[in-house]
């Protein structure tokens, strides 16, 4: 099957769905934590770069994102195809023009409604979602844990997903390219082992958030499964 690079951000993060639909589509998953980086992408015909609860250009903090964003330019400029979630979508922001904010005011947690914009209606990854055609107000359902969020979208970007609650929820740069805000690999029951203190700080009851999420965990799968699935028949149509 076709490698993809899958780089983990942080120990606390994991594949989730992924770990079964890349396989399922033809992808051969690479799972690596950041801090183990090859040197080129050589080798792989795409890149997931996965979350992280930190800035993209936090060198200090995390120093292997130097060549995180090295990779990230890497594939832009070879047009291997990739796949930004949360802190990735951030980093292909920072790293074609963006603007990235910390602790924005655009928080959001658990199960979120979100719309494909008209933009995207031709576009292979969310232009063809099952119950979220584009334009239809709050029909995507996806999984959001962030307090830092893309502020300005990178000047040669097509915004393509967005919400009254985070203006920047996905987007293209060029024809190869995706940046995610929310986490397609998360499954709903996740939301349940979530840091049940942190959350009551914010004023949220961890169990309302994963009843919520529950809830609407028919459409989430589905829709997951169709942007996955679209995003492994740009990798395998490049390769």
């Amino acid at each position: 099957m076709t490698r993809v690079l899958v780089v983990l951000n942080s120990p606390t993060s994991s594949m989730g769905r992924l770990e079964q639909l890349l396989p399922e589509s033809g992808l051969d998953p690479v799972l690596t934590p950041a801090a183990e980086l090859p040197a080129t992408l050589d080798g792989f015909a795409g890149v997931v770069l996965l979350g992280g609860g930190f800035m993209p250009d936090d060198d200090a903090g995390h120093p292997y994102l130097a060549q995180e964003r090295r990779l990230a330019v890497q594939a832009l400029a070879d047009e291997v195809p990739l796949l930004g979630l949360c802190l990735g979508g951030q980093l292909l922001a920072h790293v074609t023009g963006g603007g990235v904010t910390a602790r924005s005011g655009e928080t959001e947690r658990g199960m979120c409604a979100l719309t494909v914009l008209p933009e995207a209606a031709d576009d292979p990854v969310l232009g063809d979602l099952p119950g979220a055609p584009p334009g239809a107000a709050g029909a995507l359902w996806m999984i959001e844990n962030h307090e830092d969020s893309v502020t300005a979208l990178p000047p040669s970007a097509t915004l393509l997903v967005s919400s009254p609650a985070c203006a920047v929820q996905a987007f293209r740069v060029g024809e190869a390219a995706w940046g995610l805000q929310f986490h397609p690999e998360a499954r709903p029951d996740r939301v349940a082992t979530w840091d049940e203190a942190a959350l009551s700080e914010q004023g949220i009851d961890r169990t309302a958030l994963a009843e919520a999420a529950l809830a609407r965990a028919t459409e989430n799968e589905a829709q997951s499964r169709a942007l996955v699935a679209g995003w492994a028949d740009v990798v395998r149509a490049a390769a």
